[in-house]
């Protein structure tokens, strides 16, 4: 029997690298790392008989043929959607820190998935999606706390964008949303969306904001209100850096957002107030999601609380 090929002890630092970084900055959960980690040591190590040791060594070819690999190997199409999905991290990473001067997976399309309902994304692609607005630019950081205010809220991407500096209540712990017909409704906030809310407000709004006062707390790069189409577009980048092949838009986190919860066991009609439904009937479509292997990643109603 072939022996198990060695990580490359370059390969093995340069992913200790991104995971802290993941870790740290991102604040992802164990599990989530636990499965980074094991589809870039699969893939340094299946490099590591093919002269593949240096963390820049791979091209676009060679990501193809490992991804290659892996259906040859019987991997479901979710298999090597992810494994791609960390492969980009990965590589994107190592842009940013300088060590390559080009992503090699930028160009490789991802493989195409069923869904049980349109636009609803498995945890692992909200924590890649949410990575992708990592940094100290001040747009990385509000698209940052816009995606998780979107996910941790299930609000409308109109509601959002019309969040003032005043809708943030109880040392960010809730939020105050002005919904369809006026209708006001308050929403809590988990840890990871509350942090993200304080580094955009007091690190990223600051430089963004102009000598006029804007109430609202989403900006622009020229300081005034972010429009939703902005918005849709800033979440469609977002996507695409993380790598999800779906067409990906603002209500795909509120879908996410109700999926997810119910799935964790909340109640049909906690979820129905919390999204703002006027009908229980609107809020019932959620639950006809085969929710079989989501519950086990739930340990509490969100995952991000």
């Amino acid at each position: 029997m072939r022996d198990k090929p060695t990580l490359p002890p370059l390969q093995k630092a340069a992913i200790e690298d991104l995971l802290d970084s993941l870790r740290v900055e991102a604040g992802l959960a164990r599990n989530t790392l636990s499965a980074y980690r094991r589809d870039l040591e699969a893939f340094a190590r299946w490099g590591a008989d093919r002269d593949l040791a240096q963390p820049g060594a791979a091209n676009p070819e060679d990501l193809i043929d490992y991804l290659g690999h892996l259906r040859a190997l019987g991997a479901a199409p979710a298999t090597i959607a992810r494994a791609l999905v960390s492969l980009r991290l990965f590589y994107r990473f190592l842009v940013a820190e300088g060590e390559i001067k080009s992503d090699p997976s930028a160009r490789i399309p991802s493989p195409t998935l069923r869904r049980h309902l349109p636009g609803v994304l498995d945890p692992d692609e909200v924590d890649a999606l949410l990575a992708s607005c990592q940094g100290e630019d001040p747009l990385l950081q509000r698209d940052r706390a816009l995606l998780e205010l979107l996910y941790a809220t299930g609000a409308r991407i109109s509601e959002a964008v019309g969040l003032s500096s005043e809708g943030i209540e109880r040392e960010y712990q809730v939020v105050r949303l002005l919904g369809k017909g006026g209708k006001t409704r308050l929403v809590p906030l988990g840890g990871r969306a509350q942090q993200a809310l304080r580094t955009y407000l007091s690190q990223g709004r600051p430089r963004l904001a102009r000598a006029d006062r804007v109430p609202e707390v989403f900006l622009s790069r020229t300081g005034r209100p972010l429009t939703r189409a902005a918005a849709w577009r800033r979440v469609r980048q977002a996507a695409l850096r993380a790598g999800i092949s779906a067409s990906v838009y603002p209500h795909a986190l509120r879908h996410s957002f109700a999926t997810h919860m119910l799935a964790g066991g909340a109640d049909l009609r906690a979820v129905q107030e919390l999204l703002g439904h006027a009908s229980i009937r609107t809020t019932e479509v959620y639950t006809h999601v085969d929710a079989d292997g989501v519950r086990a990643l739930h340990r509490l109603y969100h995952p991000r609380a």
